[in-house]
């Protein structure tokens, strides 16, 4: 992905799931999509996607500006058959109290269904890239507090984790770093917010960012085989260009 673009210039954007900046390119599905958007300078501008795009996020030119990239996924599905990749999920995204809470529900701890849906974001600039990121109202999202294109960024990145609008204090947040585009080895580095939902650390020019923050949450069945769990995971991608 290019995360700096010319004024006018065609974005695109590919739609990767996997692990470490790597996975298999996923075309535009809108079975698969809630919001599918552009903000910039205030402004929300729909994209609108054809079934099979690839990439999956084609947008014509934008004025001058930071650009911000979003995308809503429906939910999906998942169903556990092992209950240790559960508790590796449960301890690698360190969720407090579990899985302590999923024994005193009574749960099954095999062949149970999870949902979960994605709130990804992109900061992309476009020209100089001046601007701000915002809140742009996903069930969880990761503000950037800091504009990685244009400034000071001596002290740090610091980024806030939303979940319905506010701060989600005390949570893990965890950061992928490598040199823009490259296939060197992924940087991986937890952090946790603070009680303002921010999250500080340090970045290194000509490296791109992935961050991601995961909430759990439990959902009360009404029939058997409904899910029991319900993930969902906050995404911000981004970019520290050579000056």
């Amino acid at each position: 992905m290019k995360y700096e673009i010319d004024i006018n210039q065609p974005i695109e954007a590919h739609f990767r799931v996997g692990q470490d900046f790597d996975g298999g390119s996923y075309s535009f599905l809108e079975r698969d999509t809630n919001r599918h958007e552009v903000m910039q300078a205030g402004k929300i501008i729909k994209v609108t996607g054809r079934n099979g795009d690839r990439p999956a996020f084609q947008l014509e030119g934008l004025p001058n500006g930071l650009a911000i990239l979003v995308h809503e996924t429906t939910n999906s599905t998942l169903t556990y058959k092992d209950y240790e990749k559960f508790i590796g999920f449960v301890k690698h995204k360190a969720f407090k109290g579990l899985p302590q809470a999923h024994t005193s529900r009574g749960l099954p701890k095999i062949d149970f269904d999870e949902s979960y849906s994605r709130f990804a974001k992109s900061l992309v600039a476009i020209g100089d890239g001046m601007g701000q990121d915002i809140s742009v109202g996903l069930k969880i999202e990761i503000v950037a507090l800091t504009n990685p294109y244009t400034d000071d960024l001596s002290n740090g990145m610091n980024v806030q984790v939303l979940m319905a609008g506010q701060p989600r204090v005390n949570v893990q947040v965890e950061l992928f770093e490598r040199p823009i585009n490259s296939n060197e080895k992924v940087q991986i580095r937890l952090y946790t917010t603070n009680a303002q939902g921010i999250a500080t650390f340090p970045v290194i020019i000509g490296h791109e960012y992935m961050l991601d923050n995961v909430a759990l949450i439990p959902l009360e069945t009404k029939v058997d085989g409904d899910p029991v769990w319900h993930s969902l995971w906050a995404n911000l991608t981004f970019a520290v260009p050579k000056k």
